[in-house]
């Protein structure tokens, strides 16, 4: 799915007119945050969050200033109380592979400091999201 859409602007670039890899990783945060807003939807409950705990990034192409670029997110393995998914970064208009993000994420008791299993809800989501479950 289409988790993010923006530009590598001139000021998100470094000395050598490419995207900066601190801004990359926003971009990839930034699609983290609507993949699973998507999955456990917008609750009041302020209690539970989400805690990163790996990151790897493939940079696959220069991204220089001005590049359209989109994030397509999909989900990789779905854990007790963990996901891990993929961002693909490519450029809007050529198609381009620039970046790929693969994140693992475990939901968190923001006052217990600790993991929890993932609810019947968001579980159900994810795994719908799987690429077994559009085969």
């Amino acid at each position: 799915m289409l988790t993010f859409a923006g530009v590598a602007h001139p000021w998100l670039c470094d000395t050598m007119g490419h995207l900066n890899v601190r801004h990359y990783a926003a971009m990839f945060d930034d699609a983290s945050f609507q993949l699973l807003g998507r999955l456990t939807g917008v609750k009041a409950d302020a209690a539970i969050g989400w805690a990163d705990v790996r990151h790897e990034v493939e940079f696959r192409h220069e991204t220089p200033a001005g590049t359209l670029l989109a994030i397509h997110s999909g989900l990789v393995r779905v854990g007790r109380s963990s996901l891990t998914y993929r961002h693909t970064m490519t450029g809007s208009v050529s198609d381009e592979l620039h970046a790929v993000s693969t994140v693992t994420s475990v939901r968190f008791d923001l006052v217990a400091r600790r993991s929890v299993a993932l609810d019947p809800e968001t579980r159900s989501r994810a795994e719908g999201l799987m690429p077994a479950a559009h085969a």
